[in-house]
């Protein structure tokens, strides 16, 4: 039962979109409504608002920290804590991805899992943070720099120490699968960087104006 109310919990809190809290707040289109379509921060960044985006990114990353310090910090010593502090990272992340509120249709998880991953182990998520830092300012592509950040998420999490051990087994299980779902959710951005059609950092749409 503790698995499950934790869990489910986990997976709310990932539902809520802060593309979509954001754009009402800010008087913009549904982010669903331009540009790639997808209620994440890059897409509300294409209606020119730079604030707007700032808290979406803020928020999502947030809602994936606090469901996982939950986890950490509120699960009762009988039960599997590190069992369940995975299965929690993955429901907010899943969450975020297929979120009850937009029918199962939401954003591609980048923030959500950064702040998972700073949740589980400040430095490995810092690294990644670093990572899709360092590919988005150099080549301004978002998705790319996501997709290596995923592909180096599970590299990390094999490296980094916590209280002089590494990470155990169900958190670099759960790490890893998170960057294959968001590797998969980038599956068209992929199409579009081999064929040279994706958009880079700040490029707006036309039709990306305020409601």
């Amino acid at each position: 039962m503790t698995i499950l109310i934790f869990v489910v919990c986990a997976y709310l809190i990932g539902s809520v979109s802060f593309a979509m809290l954001m754009s009402k707040a800010f008087g913009l289109a549904d982010p669903r409504s331009y540009g790639s379509g997808n209620p994440g921060a890059t897409n509300v960044l294409r209606s020119g608002r730079k604030a707007a985006a700032a808290l979406t990114l803020i928020g999502d990353a947030a809602k994936g920290w606090l469901a996982v310090f939950l986890a950490i910090h509120f699960v009762p010593h009988d039960a599997p804590r590190l069992l369940i502090v995975a299965l929690v990272a993955l429901a907010v992340f899943l969450g975020h991805v297929f979120p009850v509120f937009l029918k199962f249709k939401g954003g591609k998880g980048v923030a959500t899992a950064l702040g998972v991953l700073l949740a589980i182990n400040l430095w490995m998520g810092l690294f990644v943070m670093f990572t899709w830092l360092l590919v988005a300012v150099v080549f301004r592509y978002s998705s790319l720099a996501a997709l290596v950040a995923a592909i180096a998420a599970p590299i990390f999490a094999m490296l980094v120490k916590q209280h002089g051990e590494h990470l155990r087994p169900e958190l670099v299980l759960a790490i890893a699968i998170m960057s294959m779902l968001l590797i998969w959710r980038h599956k068209k951005n992929i199409q579009n960087l081999m064929t040279g059609k994706e958009s880079k950092i700040g490029s707006k749409k036309e039709d990306a104006q305020s409601a």
